[in-house]
């Protein structure tokens, strides 16, 4: 039986920043229903993977969402640093996931959100479990509960790929636990393509589906999420894994 193609594929990136080439002609796949955890040390060329699969700095090579070359919108993007708006609602904010295919004017008043788009966005909410919380002002959540609104605004984007940079190295270990684990649920339920670089190997072997790792701008492992990962980190400390 063929076997399905990738959601993401990223083939062949080559990152530069002036003299200095981060990335070496990296390919990485996510299936669709995977949560893929990319593991490495500072340095190793891990969020620059994630910010050339996203668009967002120039690569050469070719990114495919779906078999297709990537659009703009093909993609979502969860950030360490949590872009909400803090004197807006819970509601509001997810809402603006909608806005890449809103007209202009619903930039400009985010509070007319039309009716549909509130009630899509209402589903993402319920989705990460805060419903609940969607009049509330998003300033008054915590970094945890932040968090999944920035994954339910991801939702309300419709893309099939997520991409999340270091989503939970903000959080403490009991909110870092639950955002992995959303992730992973909404991989394997919505049959997302979820990529999530991650600096906690002890989280990644725990929800990942799949450990890509990275040293010095190339792939020197692809497989279970519970291999070892030691090699990845080889200026750590022996106790690496019991604080991740």
């Amino acid at each position: 039986m063929e076997q399905a193609a990738p959601m993401l594929s990223v083939t062949g990136a080559r990152v530069r920043f002036g003299d200095r080439e981060v990335l070496h002609g990296v390919d990485v796949t996510v299936a669709a229903g995977e949560l893929l955890a990319v593991l490495g040390a500072n340095g190793s060329g891990k969020s620059t993977l994630l910010r050339a699969a996203a668009g967002l700095v120039d690569a050469e090579g070719t990114v495919r969402v779906d078999g297709h070359e990537r659009g703009r919108l093909d993609v979502a993007l969860v950030f360490q640093k949590i872009h909400l708006v803090q004197r807006r609602t819970v509601l509001d904010n997810v809402c603006a996931g909608a806005l890449g295919r809103l007209p202009l004017r619903s930039s400009l008043v985010p509070g007319l959100f039309p009716r549909d788009v509130r009630e899509e966005a209402m589903g993402c909410l319920d989705r990460v479990g805060l419903a609940d919380r969607a009049r509330d002002r998003a300033g008054a959540l915590s970094g945890g509960q932040q968090q999944r609104v920035a994954i339910a605004r991801a939702l309300c984007q419709r893309s099939r790929v997520l991409l999340a940079d270091e989503p939970v190295s903000a959080l403490d270990p009991a909110a870092a636990e639950q955002v992995l684990g959303l992730l992973a649920e909404l991989a394997h339920t919505e049959r997302l393509a979820v990529l999530a670089v991650l600096h906690q190997p002890s989280l990644a072997r725990r929800h990942a589906d799949r450990i890509v790792g990275l040293r010095d701008g190339t792939v020197v492992l692809d497989g279970r999420p519970d291999q070892p990962v030691e090699s990845l980190y080889p200026h750590a400390e022996p106790a690496l894994e019991a604080v991740s």
